[in-house]
């Protein structure tokens, strides 16, 4: 597999890669353990790589380093949100994952779902809440979700029982995005499944005894079970496979992509797209990766042969 990480889709040599992870998002943590788990797979594939935060002056920094290569191993805003990626676009860099319009699509959680909504994509009902107005107008049935429309990693996402708490919810997710959104909470289990350059994977269920896939069960605790594959009808893995893959055909997504849903028995719907899906110890694709038999290092160097990839 080494062979197949070093040249991009154009035939050319990669010398050096660099892996951009940190940043100033929210998610700066979780995109370090990500960034480290890359580099050190990619070291393992017989890559060239070194690690570049770009919390600091990361252009000069790879300009020292001779990268000509980048992995984005970022997560939240300017990293997952297209930023990056017009960037290192003006520098003539490749990159792996998705380009600058799929990235800024996917990060906005509200644009996803009117997108996927068009497409006729089971997504979940939701109401837009006017950015500064915050005005509870809904008719939907508790709980809710009320969710901030430009973060990831369930950062201000709050699931609401009870009308009384609805505004605290509302303030919360405000304090990380003035765009905010109300959606129907979907009952069931949490299901996820990754679609590697075009083909999906294993279809991945997350157990937690709160029945909520929060921050804290994401990154520290971990969930207390995950089932790879997925024990359920292999009709409704076939169903949750190609909803996923319409996703991110529609959002326009390339690379390696992580489709997250909500359900049961013949209902999932789509709750997220994730166009730079973690790479931690307790990550989603990894796991579903597994279940088709691709390992963390074969997964890394599937991920970096996509850089350059002119269906952007």
């Amino acid at each position: 597999m080494a062979e197949s990480g070093v040249s991009s889709a154009k035939g050319a040599v990669l010398k050096r890669v660099g892996v951009l992870m940190g940043g100033t998002s929210a998610e700066r943590d979780v995109s370090l353990t990500t960034g480290k788990a890359v580099l050190k797979a990619l070291l393992e594939g017989g890559v060239d790589a070194v690690g570049i935060d770009t919390k600091g002056r990361w252009r000069e920094e790879m300009d020292r380093q001779k990268v000509n290569t980048a992995f984005i191993a970022l997560h939240g805003r300017g990293g997952e949100d297209g930023a990056i990626q017009g960037a290192l676009e003006l520098m003539g860099v490749p990159y792996t994952g998705s380009g600058i319009l799929a990235s800024a699509l996917a990060m906005d959680k509200i644009m996803t779902k009117k997108i996927l909504m068009a497409e006729g994509i089971p997504t979940p009902r939701f109401l837009e809440l006017e950015p500064g107005n915050y005005r509870i107008l809904t008719d939907m049935d508790f709980p809710v979700v009320v969710k901030p429309s430009r973060e990831g990693s369930t950062i201000g996402i709050t699931v609401v029982r009870e009308p009384g708490d609805l505004e605290e919810a509302i303030v919360l997710a405000a304090a990380h995005d003035p765009a905010v959104f109300i959606e129907e909470f979907v009952e069931g289990d949490d299901f996820t499944v990754g679609v590697l350059n075009g083909r999906p994977l294993a279809v991945v269920q997350i157990v937690t005894s709160t029945g909520f896939y929060d921050y804290e069960t994401k990154y520290i605790t971990g969930a207390d079970e995950y089932r790879v594959p997925a024990p359920i009808e292999s009709s409704s893995t076939i169903k949750i496979q190609e909803t996923a893959e319409a996703a991110a055909r529609a959002l326009r997504c390339c690379g390696a992509v992580r489709v997250d849903f909500r359900g049961s028995g013949e209902r999932f719907e789509v709750i997220e797209v994730n166009t730079i899906p973690g790479m931690t110890p307790n990550s989603l694709l990894p796991k579903s990766a597994s279940g088709v038999g691709i390992g963390f290092v074969q997964l890394v160097m599937e991920m970096l042969g996509s850089a350059g990839d002119g269906s952007r």
